[in-house]
């Protein structure tokens, strides 16, 4: 069902009211919210009929990157730069989204928030857009074709999820290696405590306090230790991360193996490697890790950014 938008007068502007489309798919509400979170899957569906992705950036995490550049059929460019600015696995996304015609000149901005719940036929998407004009001249015939475009985007995205489900991608792995390199004005030893000690590193190393209550938190880093944390959103899902410790260099290197699930379906497993050098009174940490994204779930590019904010928030706890 899609309820097309309503003008509506503010500031003495026409602006159109939200759009609301609301569609089941036969599809698992982790498949579904797969399709929206994965640039893989999000260039193969997120356009009309008539227009293809030629590109994507899908950075899963608040703040994260949602970029989606298409071309239309006489190969006219299209740009929509956004966040997200909600996550809650399985359960919510929200984007902000600013939208630019062929020469980059920004015609409207965009919210878009989508709840994914379960359905008789498997999942149901509830999807409500709301727009802000930058250019009414050019902006209005788009946002008026918008309802047309999101019903033949999502016929798209009903076969990228018959094809998620096994309709020719079967179980994919994907694989990624990164590193990044953080500087920080502690000392050595203050940034290894951070990272070993459960107190000090459960100031950083957590889900957002309001959307996520931590139901276990198991810390004990040596050779042959094990790290456990796990907890519940708000809408039920039970995040996990299980780790084991393979090499423990006090203040100098961790080496360490994790596995990160979501309820029962486990979507990644790591090798990931800390190591820390002093510069002066500040130190220099380098984290490298070696990632395997199971069954399609994460899109890679996703795991660094969010690793990124971890090291940036165990930075801001060193001034605490």
């Amino acid at each position: 069902m899609i309820e097309p938008p309503k003008t509506q007068t503010a500031a003495g502007a026409q602006q159109p009211a939200p759009l609301r489309i609301s569609r089941a798919f036969p599809a698992s509400r982790a498949q579904l919210f797969m399709a929206w979170t994965s640039a893989d899957h999000v260039k193969r569906w997120f356009s009309p009929e008539t227009y293809t992705v030629t590109d994507a950036t899908v950075q899963m995490g608040l703040g994260g990157r949602f970029d989606v550049r298409m071309r239309g059929p006489y190969g006219a460019p299209r740009l929509m730069k956004g966040k997200f600015v909600e996550i809650i696995p399985y359960g919510r996304i929200a984007i902000d989204l600013d939208i630019f015609d062929a020469e980059l000149n920004p015609l409207f901005r965009t919210h878009t928030a989508v709840t994914f719940t379960d359905d008789v036929i498997g999942a149901r998407m509830d999807l409500a857009q709301s727009f802000t004009f930058v250019d009414p001249a050019m902006s209005t015939p788009m946002v008026w074709g918008a309802s047309e475009g999101w019903r033949t985007a999502l016929d798209k995205l009903h076969a990228e999820l018959t094809r998620i489900r096994g309709g020719g991608q079967g179980r994919p792995v994907a694989h990624r290696t990164f590193q990044l390199e953080r500087i920080y004005d502690a000392p050595v030893a203050r940034v290894w405590a951070a990272l070993t000690d459960e107190t000090a590193k459960s100031k950083w190393f957590r889900e957002p306090p309001e959307q996520w209550e931590l139901m276990e938190r198991i810390m004990d880093v040596r050779v042959g230790g094990r790290e456990r944390l796990r907890g519940r959103w708000k809408n039920g899902v039970v995040s996990t991360f299980d780790a084991a410790y393979y090499d423990v260099i006090p203040n100098e290197r961790l080496v360490y193996t994790y596995e990160t699930s979501l309820d029962d379906a486990r979507i990644s497993v790591s090798l990931a490697t800390t190591e820390l050098r002093a510069q002066g009174a500040r130190t220099i940490l380098t984290l490298t890790e070696q990632g395997a994204f199971i069954d399609g779930y994460h899109d890679a590019s996703s795991r660094q950014y969010g690793a990124g904010l971890m090291l940036d928030a165990l930075g801001a706890s060193l001034t605490d």
